[in-house]
């Protein structure tokens, strides 16, 4: 009698072991689950973060392109203008043809600029322009013949005109260069910008001489 209840024993042993390794098995495969979850779960949060970053990147990017496209249009109509007007001017201006040559040398040279798309040649351009128009304006008060002109005064007054237009979209410009320059230094977009290659954007800046008053003697002798 004793033997058949140790064997009883060893099997209720046995088994209690098989359902103890059971339960076992099943809590490691949870937690592996649960850890796989976890990991999966941050792995779609950090890629979605980065997709996040990259996307707002790519906006100041373009922000950045579209606020130079309307510079350029502004530049190119200008452009077109000048020519213009120094015809207009040289039928009256004979003894001023040095002035009419420097203006149509710093457009050549904001031509240049403009087409290579190199903001840093074309802020010292675009100064040197905006000096040789000036004093031409303030030599045009001298030829009163000049002046009357229909064609000149429509010519200064449209060339004047988009001079505002390009300083104000210089403005925006160089906002939406800043707010790109800033973002791509800040953690964590550095990372994510330095990956994927964005850059730094230029200034379009103006020199000094600029905001001074054209000085006739010094400029053009």
């Amino acid at each position: 009698m004793p033997a058949p209840a140790s064997a009883a024993k060893q099997r209720g042993n046995s088994n209690n072991n098989i359902r103890a390794s059971s339960d076992g098995s099943h809590r490691g495969k949870f937690i592996v689950s649960i850890a796989a979850i976890v990991f999966l779960s941050v792995l779609l949060i950090a890629v979605i973060y980065v997709v996040t970053i990259y996307n707002a990147l790519v906006r100041l990017k373009h922000n950045v392109s579209k606020a130079w496209a309307n510079i350029d249009v502004l530049l190119k109509q200008r452009h077109d203008e000048l020519p213009k007007l120094v015809e207009v001017c040289k039928q009256y201006m004979k003894y001023e043809q040095d002035t009419l040559e420097k203006v149509m040398k710093a457009r050549s040279a904001v031509a240049t600029a403009r087409e290579r798309g190199d903001v840093g040649a074309l802020g010292p351009a675009e100064t040197q322009l905006r000096l040789g128009l000036g004093s031409l304006f303030a030599l045009a008060e001298a030829y009163p013949d000049l002046k009357a002109n229909d064609n000149f005064q429509h010519l200064q007054s449209r060339i004047s005109g988009l001079e505002n237009a390009i300083a104000d979209r210089r403005e925006f410009y160089n906002d939406s260069v800043n707010l790109n320059n800033v973002r791509i230094e800040q953690f964590p977009d550095v990372i994510v910008a330095r990956l994927f290659n964005f850059g730094p954007r230029p200034l379009l800046e103006f020199e000094e001489e600029e905001k001074k008053d054209v000085d006739l003697a010094t400029l053009f002798r």
